[in-house]
């Protein structure tokens, strides 16, 4: 978290990624969020060109190196083949709803035709307003507009013979004044320049003057980050009911970094669609754009791929909310919004042979009378070269569970191997558990060990419920969904109180760790939140 101080004091921020109180999005701009299953994110920057972490690389910098970052990077800037209306289209095929582009990030080059400073894209070799250019197309695709803008401003602090820097940022009051002047013209620019904007990411602090002005001029803006919670490189791991995003990019990089970055598999990134949607979330996929603006071609691969996969599954992505719990083992859930209609989402089985029938137990639901069972994109009826096979859908009722048969027919693949989620449409059906809320509570060490607790919220002890525990080395927010698997504890019962404990030993001193509450109950591991503890 950036701290704005004046010779007054420290002005009130919010912290990145989390909620304001401040919050005058319109409830049904809120509600639309909650049905749009993803968006895409376009980091892009002046110093692309030299495919390094957009930004950042000021803070710290050399005089040298700062002035020839704001003096020179600009003349050799000519992103000439972004085509927003060839990402546009593409972002459409792979369920994205929205598009949000970076018009101004930390460094404080500016991607419009700005007034307020010559750090601009009109003084490059491309010389044209690229931000008029993307909103025209993200428009003519039927796709919602969205500006990330950062408060922050390296630019104007060097300009004002300030260090760069993102913390503790002092400014006389006189600069602060001005700084907030500058803020409030550029977001003017902004929101009324290129039409309606529909959602607003604000990166950095001080947030206020941003939110108050974009909220004056455009009320039916959504403002997701300082307004919602919004994570970054990485998903909550529970459900949330009130309407979030989280945004994670294709590799570790947000911005186009040529080598030593590492690109998410395609299959990844949809189990990352998936699983935001089952804990009732939106991704946004972040995509960050060669120097020349042409998409990266690793990038346009996986997001092909993420297409194929949306184009076959949509109806369980779009405009749908969280079953009574998010998943059974590799088995993820998404309903709609009567619960009649479940879609259980198949992961974690790439070497599913085409024509093989596969069962599964699905503990948390129940038949009806009128159940029905399909696999989305398939018809159940043939398989292609196997006249006379029969591959139609079944399920049977028992004491622990909807058993449910299934065919993967379709051929997506030349090679007929499509190593990706299959869906299992089950309508007409009725939750056979209650929601049970587990609360991972904090950690203690005792001498060389360490203490978990967790909690189930509204327990009853005649239920047979045991509960367990979940750990592993945290290496940052960066290496969240790289790191190695979770280390079961062994299983502990739970008190009349709903609490339970294990002590874990042999850690690693100086090491950090994440872990989490798990109640295991009717064949289910219901999940707490993550959290952290530093051995």
């Amino acid at each position: 978290m950036v701290q704005w101080f004046t010779s007054k004091g420290q002005h009130d921020v919010v912290k990145d990624g989390e909620a304001s109180e401040y919050n005058l999005n319109k409830p049904e701009r809120e509600e639309w969020l909650r049905n749009a299953p993803a968006g895409l994110f376009i980091h892009f920057n002046v110093d692309a060109q030299l495919g390094i972490v957009i930004s950042h690389s000021l803070v710290g910098a050399s005089e040298d190196y700062v002035n020839r970052y704001f003096n020179e990077l600009p003349k050799t800037f000519n992103p000439a083949r972004f085509d927003p209306e060839e990402i546009a289209t593409l972002a459409k095929l792979a369920g994205m709803k929205y598009i949000m582009f970076t018009t101004k990030h930390h460094s404080g080059f500016c991607m419009w035709d700005t007034k307020t400073t010559g750090f601009n894209i009109m003084n490059t070799p491309y010389h044209k307003d690229l931000l008029k250019d993307f909103v025209d197309a993200t428009r003519k695709a039927g796709l919602q507009v969205g500006f990330y803008f950062s408060p922050e401003d390296f630019h104007f602090l060097h300009t004002h013979n300030m260090l760069i820097s993102r913390d503790n940022v002092v400014m006389s009051d006189a600069v602060k004044t001005a700084f907030d002047e500058f803020t409030r013209k550029q977001c003017e620019e902004l929101m009324t320049n290129y039409g309606k904007i529909d959602l607003l990411f604000i990166d950095g602090d001080p947030k206020e003057v941003v939110k108050a002005t974009c909220w004056k001029l455009q009320p039916d803006i959504l403002i997701t980050r300082g307004a919602l919670k919004t994570t970054e490189q990485m998903l909550p791991g529970v459900t949330i009911q009130k309407p979030w995003l989280s945004c994670i990019t294709i590799g570790t990089a947000w911005q186009f970094q040529p080598t030593n970055d590492r690109y998410k598999s395609g299959t990844a990134l949809i189990e990352l669609l998936i699983e935001a949607r089952s804990k009732g979330g939106s991704l946004l996929l972040n995509t960050g754009p060669k120097p020349n603006g042409a998409m990266a071609s690793e990038q346009e691969d996986r997001l092909r791929e993420l297409a194929a996969w949306y184009f076959i599954n949509k109806e369980a992505v779009d405009s749908v909310q969280p079953w009574v719990i998010s998943r059974e083992k590799n088995i993820w859930f998404t309903a709609t919004n009567n619960k009649q209609t479940v879609y259980a989402i198949v992961t974690g089985l790439p070497g599913w042979v085409e024509g093989d029938q596969k069962s599964f137990v699905l503990h948390s639901v129940k038949s009806t009378g009128n159940t029905r069972i399909s696999v989305l994109g398939q018809n159940g009826i043939l398989q292609e070269y196997k006249p006379g096979k029969n591959v139609t859908p079944s399920f049977h009722q028992t004491d622990t569970g909807l058993v449910v048969s299934v065919f993967r027919t379709q051929r997506i693949y030349d090679d007929h191997k499509w190593p990706n989620p299959v869906v299992i449409k089950v309508e007409n059906v009725q939750p056979a558990i209650e929601p049970v809320q587990v609360e991972t509570l904090d950690a203690r060490s005792s001498g060389t060990a360490l203490v978990l607790s967790g909690k189930v919220h509204n327990f009853k002890p005649a239920k047979p419920m045991k509960a367990r525990f979940y750990y592993r080395p945290y290496h940052g927010q960066i290496e969240d969904l790289y790191t190695g698997p979770w280390t079961m504890s062994v299983t502990v019962p739970i008190d009349n109180n709903g609490i339970f404990k294990t002590t874990i030993s042999g850690l690693k001193k100086g090491q950090q760790y994440e872990y989490k509450a798990v109640a295991v109950y009717s064949g289910i591991e219901l999940e707490g939140d993550k959290k952290l503890w530093q051995q």
